[in-house]
């Protein structure tokens, strides 16, 4: 069916409307796990002081319905976590969000008539709206050319609809991968020519307070619990091992909204621990859709870690001067 429905996109049978106007797609064909939100937040720390940047996503799990603007009084419950998240840190950017973004679009544009740049969030399957700039993301440890479609394996999409990418980067990759290894990978991707391939790690930040914002550092005296509601949690596992003394984790489902329970079991949980220096360690997303419990953990050390993707080989500039490059050439 997935195959059908993209063979009628293809072949015109279904419509794809283009706008005469910078439209950036970030996306992938697994169902999550491949740093969609970091790099839609590394592309608007690229642009944002240059263009007037807006972002659209679906709001998965949101509680409201259509097309909508976030404002000062927004909540996650309204808007969705990750567009909570670009809201939160990104507040001089127009974050909107909308099921069907053909529409959400000149809704937007409308609202927003300065509007410069928009950046479509999770909309690679989303055909109805033909972006100038496609970005797939597939995780160095799950290569979309080794999955399967679902439910045997992680694909949402077919391996081919790749083709349809100007910009394919491989996430999640080990900061010193080898070269040798890298160039394997390229081969197995088989690219067209047209297509520009980048390799990514993740780079976290210090951990800040969830409602002060104040700093701390990570010890090896640490003992940490980890909550974590994030479709793939192990490279945020990996990391916390070598930075702590222990870890113990509360894992939810993705997108999991906390209720009373989850806040009682979290209190528990860290009461077990039986240490002088022990912290609790979340993800941004989650944070967000624990701000709601602001009063209950106010005296608990509730603490986000933050995430950035880091370009490998030397290639920041060049992926940058190709997402701005294309930006630039609807002025010509």
């Amino acid at each position: 069916m997935v195959w059908l429905r993209n063979w009628l996109f293809d072949k015109s049978i279904l419509k794809s409307a283009a706008f005469n106007f910078p439209v950036i797609c970030v996306g992938n064909l697994a169902v999550g796990g491949t740093g969609k939100t970091p790099m839609v937040e590394y592309l608007i720390r690229l642009l944002k002081n240059e263009y007037v940047i807006a972002t659209i996503s679906r709001g998965y799990k949101r509680k409201t319905k259509g097309f909508g603007i976030a404002n000062e009084n927004t909540t996650a419950l309204e808007i969705g976590d990750e567009p909570m998240q670009f809201h939160k840190k990104f507040p001089d950017i127009t974050v909107a969000v909308g099921e069907e973004r053909l529409v959400a679009i000149p809704n937007l544009l409308q609202e927003r008539p300065n509007t410069q740049v928009i950046i479509l969030d999770d909309a690679f399957q989303h055909r109805q709206v033909k972006a100038g700039l496609n970005i797939l993301l597939t995780e160095y440890k799950d290569l979309y050319t080794h999955d399967f479609p679902l439910p045997a394996g992680d694909l949402r999409d077919i391996r081919s609809s790749a083709k349809r990418a100007e910009i394919v980067i491989v996430t999640k990759c080990n900061p010193d991968l080898p070269i040798a290894e890298r160039d394997a990978i390229e081969d197995e991707l088989e690219l067209k020519a047209s297509q520009s391939l980048y390799f990514s790690s993740i780079l976290y930040g210090k951990p800040y307070h969830l409602f002060s914002k104040q700093l701390t550092t990570l010890s090896e005296y640490a003992d940490v619990l980890l909550i974590c509601g994030i479709a793939n949690p192990t490279p945020l596992k990996d990391f916390i091992t070598l930075q702590v003394n222990s870890y113990d984790m509360l894992r939810y489902p993705d997108h999991h909204i906390f209720d009373s329970d989850d806040l009682l079991d979290i209190k528990k949980q860290f009461e077990k621990i039986k240490s002088e220096k022990k912290i609790i360690i979340t993800t941004e997303k989650d944070g967000v859709r624990l701000q709601k419990f602001e009063q209950e953990l106010a005296s608990y050390p509730v603490y986000v870690l933050p995430i950035e993707h880091a370009i490998l080989f030397n290639k920041a500039p060049e992926f940058h001067q190709q997402v701005i490059s294309f930006i630039t050439s609807f002025n010509k």
